[in-house]
C-alpha cells in the first residue's frame, strides 16, 4: 500500500517533515542516503534543499536527477507526532487504506457502489466532499460499515 504524503516541511540541513494522509507526521534526514546514493549529497546545499517540491502525493522531487519516494519516508522515517486532519482527509486515509487491503481497484469499487471511478478518486484524495449516503455505500461495498462519532471538547 502507498502512503499519500499531503505537506513537507523542510529543516535545517537536510531533515524534513512529511504529513501524511493518515494524520501521521514522519521525520527523515536525506543525508541517511549520501553513502548509498552520492548524487544526494548535492542537497548539502541547503538552497537547493530547500527547493524541493512536493509532487503528487508520492514523491519529493529537487530536480530530473534527484528525488525520493514518500514511500520511503513513511517506512524509515521517524514519527514525531500524529495530527488531527479534517474529516475529509480522514475518510479519505480510511476508505483508500480498505480498498487497498480489499485488493478492489477503484474501477472495481466503482462498479459495485455505481459511484463513478472519478469521484472515488477525488474522494480517496481529500478532495471530494462525499455524502453520508455515499459513504455508507462505499465502507459496505468494502465489507465495512460507517461510523460517526461527535467529539466535544472539555471547554465548551
Amino acid at each position: 500500500m502507498f502512503h499519500k504524503a499531503v505537506k513537507v516541511k523542510f529543516l535545517d540541513g537536510t531533515a524534513m517533515e512529511v504529513l501524511f494522509q493518515d494524520g501521521k507526521v514522519k521525520h527523515y534526514d536525506m543525508a541517511l542516503l549520501f553513502d548509498k546514493y552520492p548524487q544526494l549529497k548535492a542537497l548539502q546545499d541547503h538552497q537547493f534543499f530547500l527547493s524541493g517540491k512536493l509532487i503528487g502525493a508520492y514523491g519529493i522531487m529537487w530536480n530530473d536527477d534527484l528525488d525520493i519516494e514518500t514511500e520511503t519516508i513513511y517506512e524509515d522515517g521517524i514519527t514525531v507526532r500524529e495530527e488531527k486532519l479534517p474529516a475529509s482527509q480522514a475518510a479519505a486515509s480510511a476508505i483508500a487504506s480498505a480498498r487497498a487491503m480489499s485488493g478492489l481497484s477503484q474501477k472495481q469499487l466503482a462498479a459495485v457502489t455505481g459511484i463513478d471511478q472519478s469521484d472515488i478518486s477525488k474522494i480517496e484524495r481529500g478532495m471530494a466532499n462525499p455524502s453520508v449516503a455515499t459513504l455508507e455505500r462505499i465502507a459496505g461495498a468494502l465489507g465495512g460499515q460507517l461510523s460517526i462519532r461527535i467529539v466535544f471538547s472539555e471547554n465548551g
